[in-house]
């Protein structure tokens, strides 16, 4: 069953697992993965749910898939077209449910990091900044990230800079699940070709592991609707995810 996970189909899925019957779910910019894996939640899944995008759009219907997550195609067949103060606005009030929310380092209460690597005044990398993320991250009901990479540069004990506090609920790396638990992130599951002790010695910050276990094969559901998002593979070459 191991052939049926690639790198960028462990994330994307599992991003997806995270969406919920019946609640309001947003990607923002810089979001290929959540993008797709709000798509193809759309298409795999029996239940509904409302997909709000940066773009606009509010249960699109897009013509094509497009490489960016901010392509204005992705507001397509919306009955309405939502501002960015719209999605402040939902989170402020308790109505969204659950955000895709990138992170350039993540500790282990789920807290994030997006502004600088090094010490502030004098930084190795000046990275973009929180944006909408430092108000939706403590205000959503759910926040969940992925990482391309498992390394203890990026799952740190102590982080370079606090940019977003609140803590994420869910986060996916190409060898693992991590679900809030307790107030800190604790293993879900791992990828059939990693371990429990890979994943320890690859993060940087202390978890508990209670109930862990190999993540479930995908559903040939799940496996059909990714392959219609990305028939050529483009995303998956473009995403340059690999396991170690």
């Amino acid at each position: 069953m191991h052939e049926q996970w690639s790198g960028f189909s462990y994330i994307v899925t599992n991003l997806a697992r995270f969406i919920r019957p019946n609640e309001i779910t947003f990607s923002g910019v810089n979001s290929t993965l959540p993008m797709l894996a709000c798509l193809m939640a759309k298409r795999a899944y029996d239940w509904d749910f409302v997909y709000i995008n940066v773009a606009g759009g509010v249960n699109p219907t897009p013509s094509s898939i497009p490489l960016s997550s901010s392509d204005p195609v992705l507001a397509e067949g919306s009955a309405s077209i939502f501002a960015n103060e719209d999605f402040y606005d939902l989170c402020a009030r308790g109505r969204m449910d659950l955000t895709f929310l990138g992170a350039a380092q993540l500790d282990g209460s789920g807290c994030a990091n997006n502004s600088c690597i090094g010490e502030w005044d004098h930084p190795k990398v000046r990275l973009p900044g929180g944006g909408g993320g430092a108000v939706m991250l403590p205000t959503a009901r759910r926040a969940c990230t992925w990482r391309t990479e498992h390394s203890r540069r990026t799952l740190v004990q102590k982080l370079d800079f606090v940019t977003s506090w609140g803590g994420m609920h869910g986060v996916v790396t190409p060898i693992a699940v991590f679900v809030k638990r307790d107030n800190r992130l604790a293993l879900q599951s791992w990828h059939p070709e990693s371990s429990v002790d890979e994943v320890r010695e690859r993060t940087g910050f202390e978890f508990d592991a209670t109930g862990a276990e190999p993540t479930q094969p995908p559903s040939q559901r799940e496996q059909d609707a990714l392959r219609g998002l990305d028939p050529d593979g483009q995303f998956e070459r473009d995403a340059a995810i690999r396991l170690r």
